[in-house]
């Protein structure tokens, strides 16, 4: 019986001759020129919890270099760090005291200078978090603005609020913040208020400033100069609230408490059109000083949690690509083949063919693959990353199919997670766990005896080097999707996908030259099923999932009548039969 997780089907033009495959020439098409992060598999490093190497617990840039051979012989050309700078760390991170310094607990600039030298020996791009919404309350700009220093009055959102006919001074509107209570808050030394989208810690940044807009061009140049190319920009639906400060109406959707966030529908303060002539401002650059440098792009990726039409507006500002949220949002452990398929086409049938398709299955704000579609379908689930078209983006650890980690409410470190939300597995302390090098003392990931959060049980049958030294295992599957990736197939070919006739399969086409292909079959259902991949042909197996027993790499099946069980996966690569 033939075991199929996920079922990918490969398929080159080629005959099958008394028993062996013989090659059958080609007409060789133009291949399309495409830049190099076209078709880049990006790996999100969360630097804190990916390696320690002075033994504080905490991840550093020294710990990335010494790794980065590891991510370029797993198929990783790209790698985009989280934030990195200079921070108090309320947010880990997100709240900038300085765009232009390295955080200490990290390492030094110069440390920083060594991770660009490694990596470029290495061919991998070095990729950096920009967050422009927002600074932290201790950056100097700030500061200055507080004190309505010249250049620095308006690099924030700040009002005096209204006064009411008691005489008590209260916020301009009634808008929310995101982590909940109003998003507004009194500074008596400039007696104004500022606006905050995020935590109290870190005001808005005022795109409507030109000083501002100038000042956060001069934070790109400044990294592109030390070597890095391009950003991930976070937060972007966030960058501009419209100036008229009008309240925002209540949302119709039940059920949110009056401080929460989806209280109100934010027609002023999420994805306004000012928000598109800002990217259009950082591509500008972005474009210039790859002119007048080396001629090589920067990639430009937006964080947009939004549809599809939202997030292409976009694309159309500049951005290289916004992120495709869809498989993140709404992959489950009961999702079927049907509507894994209506996520994919829902982005493929609308997104025009001159803009570079993506797929996100995991990031440092949302659960681990494993945990949110369970550990039989990792390989199945990553292989369909590595196959469908365009970029895909791997959050670190998902190669080898960790877990949520376990931790108690006294072990957490999230500070804008609430015990109920702690409680319900929400908060983002359970994706960020030390990533599990090895079966040793503390997972390898540190020398010391505290990680700054807990090392999770499952390390000792859950870690890479049991991984890379196993016959079978997720990372070996990941590898080989990524070196896959290369060919032609998957570079340029065509995309179609449909579902089994049961409705349990899932399948993927890519075609090339009209003959060359490769497919996909992934049983997302509860039974076995022999599933019509298609109309003809046999295919070899190239790559399976981890957990096929009884069938070989190099075993042939009939293409119209390949054997799935659930939650198994298969490449293949089809041949003609001959027909005489």
């Amino acid at each position: 019986m033939l075991k199929i997780n996920c079922l990918f089907l490969i398929i080159s033009c080629l005959f099958y001759v008394n028993g062996r495959i013989i090659a059958r020439s080609n007409v060789e098409i133009e291949k399309p020129s495409l830049e190099w992060w076209q078709d880049t598999i990006f790996y999100q490093i969360y630097p804190r919890s990916f390696k320690d190497t002075d033994g504080d617990g905490i991840g550093d840039l020294k710990g990335i270099t010494e790794k980065l051979a590891y991510l370029k012989e797993s198929g990783i050309d790209g790698t985009w760090l989280s934030p990195i700078f200079k921070s108090p760390m309320v947010d880990f991170g997100y709240d900038i005291s300085d765009f232009n310094d390295i955080q200490p607990e990290y390492g030094t600039m110069k440390d920083f200078e060594e991770l660009i030298r490694e990596a470029n020996r290495l061919d991998i791009k070095i990729i950096l978090d920009f967050v422009p919404n927002h600074s932290s309350d201790q950056h100097k700009w700030f500061e200055k603005s507080i004190k309505r220093e010249p250049g620095y009055e308006n690099f924030y959102i700040w009002h005096p609020g209204k006064i009411l006919e008691n005489g008590t001074r209260v916020p301009p509107n009634n808008w929310i913040s995101i982590f909940t209570g109003p998003a507004w808050e009194w500074n008596e030394e400039r007696q104004e208020y500022y606006f905050h989208t995020f935590t109290v810690q870190q005001p808005d940044l005022n795109f409507r400033d030109p000083l501002l807009v100038e000042a956060m061009k001069d934070v790109l140049r400044f990294w592109m100069d030390k070597g890095v190319y391009g950003f991930r920009v976070d937060a972007v639906p966030h960058l501009v609230e419209q100036d008229h400060l009008k309240d925002e109406p209540l949302n119709t959707v039940c059920c949110y408490k009056p401080n929460e966030w989806g209280y109100l529908d934010h027609i002023y303060t999420v994805n306004q059109p000012e928000n598109y002539e800002v990217i259009k401002g950082w591509r500008e650059t972005l474009d210039e000083y790859s002119r007048t440098h080396d001629n090589v792009s920067r990639v430009m990726m937006t964080e947009v949690y939004a549809d599809v039409a939202t997030s292409l507006k976009y694309y159309d500002a500049g951005a290289s690509f916004s992120f495709n949220f869809g498989l993140v949002n709404n992959l489950q452990k009961d999702s079927t083949a049907k509507s894994v398929s209506d996520i994919l086409l829902g982005w493929l049938d609308n997104v025009p063919s001159n803009y570079t398709s993506n797929w996100v299955m995991g990031n440092h704000d949302n659960n681990r693959v494993a945990t949110n579609s369970g550990p039989d379908r990792v390989d199945g689930i990553n292989m369909m990353l590595l196959i469908l078209p365009g970029i895909g983006v791997t959050y670190n650890g998902e190669e080898i199919g960790m877990e949520n980690g376990h931790l108690t409410w006294e072990q957490h470190q999230d500070t804008t997670c609430i015990k109920e939300e702690f409680d319900s597995g929400k908060c983002r302390d359970f994706e960020r766990t030390p990533f599990q090098w090895d079966d040793s003392h503390m997972v390898g990931f540190t020398t010391g005896n505290n990680p700054w959060l807990p090392v999770d049980p499952s390390y000792k049958k859950l870690n890479l080097k049991l991984q890379q030294e196993a016959e079978e295992s997720h990372w070996k599957v990941y590898k080989a999707m990524a070196e896959l990736r290369k060919t032609d197939i998957l570079r340029y070919g065509n995309c179609s996908i449909t579902v089994s006739e049961s409705g349990s399969s899932l399948i993927i086409n890519r075609i090339f030259n009209k003959t060359d292909m490769y497919s996909l079959v992934f049983n997302l259902g509860s039974k076995f099923e022999n599933v019509r991949a298609f109309n003809t042909g046999v295919g070899q197996v190239i790559v399976r999932s981890s957990n096929v027993k009884d069938v070989e790499v190099g075993d042939v099946v009939d293409l119209e009548n390949v054997p799935v069980n659930p939650n198994e996966a298969f490449v293949l690569k089809r041949y003609i039969k001959d027909q005489k």
